[in-house]
């Protein structure tokens, strides 16, 4: 009896030396390095950039790239279909950008596209009267939006590793260096002029409009 008590001491003292996990330092080999910093850091933002576009065009292009590219094995046909996936997305984010939305008496929301005259729109049979409809006129900022959500989609669409690997199957190093760094320069600049210069609307795609 004795020398169990004994052995359980000892192995208590034991325990105590060890020290517990959350004190123990965290091996060289698993802390992140800088580019690996870096890139965590790249799909936060691309994340964030990607809610900047319409969430309909998005979900299409994430759903239809894999089955597009072949998991990224093109042929000459996947090819052809991924370049006009690309393009279609791209132009769809480009037109979404001029519409806006706004509530009628009942409290529907109803959609239209900003012309020079005011917003027409294209889901009901309710009309602006014209000193409303002078707030959702086309302006030059939309135009500067819409540019920059076709600059971000293609950032998203170059991080997308079957779009690139249908494009690029074997790049050489100054290409995967310029697909690398390309993708997060436009993140970094849209990201700015977004901030320094936000949307106003609230078109298709995007939140609806609490007016």
């Amino acid at each position: 009896m004795e020398t169990k008590i004994e052995g359980a001491d000892a192995y208590h003292r034991d325990a105590e030396k060890v020290p517990l996990l959350r004190d123990m330092p965290i091996p060289d080999g698993e802390k992140k390095n800088p580019i690996q910093k870096a890139i965590s850091q790249t799909f936060k933002s691309t994340a964030y950039l990607a809610n900047l576009l319409p969430t309909g065009t998005v979900l299409a292009f994430q759903l239809l790239a894999p089955i597009f590219t072949n998991q990224g094995n093109c042929d000459s046909v996947s090819r052809f279909m991924t370049t006009g996936l690309v393009a279609l997305c791209g132009l769809s984010c480009f037109l979404l950008s001029f519409t806006d939305s706004f509530r009628d008496e009942s409290g529907n929301v109803c959609h239209g596209f900003a012309t020079i005259h005011g917003l027409w729109v294209i889901d009901g049979s309710d009309t602006l009267p014209p000193a409303l409809a002078e707030k959702y006129r086309l302006r030059f900022i939309d135009f500067m939006h819409a540019f920059m959500s076709v600059l971000v989609f293609a950032a998203v669409a170059l991080f997308d590793q079957n779009v690139v690997g249908c494009f690029y199957p074997t790049p050489s190093v100054d290409t995967q260096e310029i697909l690398t760094a390309m993708p997060v320069g436009i993140g970094v600049i849209c990201s700015m002029l977004f901030v320094v210069f936000p949307t106003k609307r609230h078109g298709i795609g995007f939140p609806l409009s609490t007016n």
